[in-house]
């Protein structure tokens, strides 16, 4: 990779994939500043030029100046699929270095890169740690590092890739839990296939997640997340039963024990019984006089 690419400063998109580039990948990366800009640059990418038009009157000869303008397109790989970008070309801040030879380490000047939207490096034979600054790229949305030689943890920082929507860190041998956050639990499993050290959400659980039940000191069980699950239904389910059994035999068990008190009750009941069967009984009778004053 000529070292000439240090002088491109306003080099917004990288492209040298599907090649065979070897050895490592420059640290000068740091010097493409136009990458390094947060700040949104103008969308549109717009070239003007100056052409010139000869022409004839009679036997005299002219020569005028004419301004043009040229809008730039290019295809770029966006998350997976080529697409053309013209309107928008000037927000693209990318660097594809995927399907070459390059070995070594990732250089942690990339992490200086703030502006940068699309890393790939997949498909070489990088070696090393992901970097514990790769959490710096804020303005990351598309991240792969697939089918590498990478080993270690995932680094924490990644937690800060907020707007990260496209991730592939499969088929390497990194280990360890994956980091707690939203976007990281958001991916499904492949893309962290291929690592067997690898563990935590989406994947398996980590032997540390869930422990065993087993005696305390004093003697009790240690109880686990799951089994604290399996019990929340039984205690829902011995609660309402005994609530039930507690309401019910506290009213009919005190009729039952005192004479008073269930002769009461079946006197009002009498009394309940008697002044619906009155209520009814007066209600038929206002609707008869009714359909008699109808006809």
């Amino acid at each position: 990779m000529p070292s000439s690419l240090c002088q491109q400063q306003f080099l917004q998109v990288l492209d040298l994939s599907l090649n065979n580039i070897s050895e490592i990948i420059p640290s000068y990366f740091n010097n493409l500043t136009a990458m390094a800009d947060l700040e949104s640059s103008e969308a549109k990418i717009e070239f003007s030029y100056n052409y010139f038009v000869d022409y004839d009157i009679g036997d005299n000869h002219f020569t005028t100046t004419t301004d043009g303008i040229f809008d730039d397109h290019l295809l770029v790989i966006w998350k997976g699929v080529e697409q053309e970008y013209g309107k928008t070309l000037g927000l693209l801040r990318v660097i594809n270095l995927a399907c070459n030879k390059l070995s070594g380490e990732i250089p942690r000047e990339i992490a200086s890169l703030h502006g940068l939207i699309s890393l790939n490096l997949s498909r070489n034979m990088l070696k090393g740690s992901i970097i514990k600054e790769i959490g710096q790229l804020k303005a990351l949305e598309s991240f792969d590092l697939s089918t590498n030689n990478l080993s270690g943890v995932i680094s924490e920082s990644m937690s800060d890739l907020f707007f990260l929507s496209v991730l592939d860190l499969s088929n390497n041998n990194l280990s360890g839990k994956i980091p707690l956050s939203t976007q990281l639990q958001s991916f499904n499993a492949t893309c962290y296939a291929g690592n067997p050290g690898l563990c935590g959400n989406p994947l398996n659980k980590c032997l540390g997640d869930e422990s065993p039940k087993s005696p305390n000191n004093g003697g009790t069980e240690i109880i686990t997340e799951s089994d604290e699950e399996l019990f929340e239904p039984l205690w829902f389910f011995t609660g309402t039963t005994v609530g039930f059994l507690v309401g019910f035999w506290g009213v009919f068990g005190s009729l039952l024990i005192n004479r008073s008190w269930r002769d009461r009750y079946f006197r009002l009941m009498n009394k309940l019984g008697d002044w619906i069967r009155l209520t009814m009984a007066l209600e038929t009778v206002k609707l008869q006089q009714r359909l008699r004053l109808k006809d």
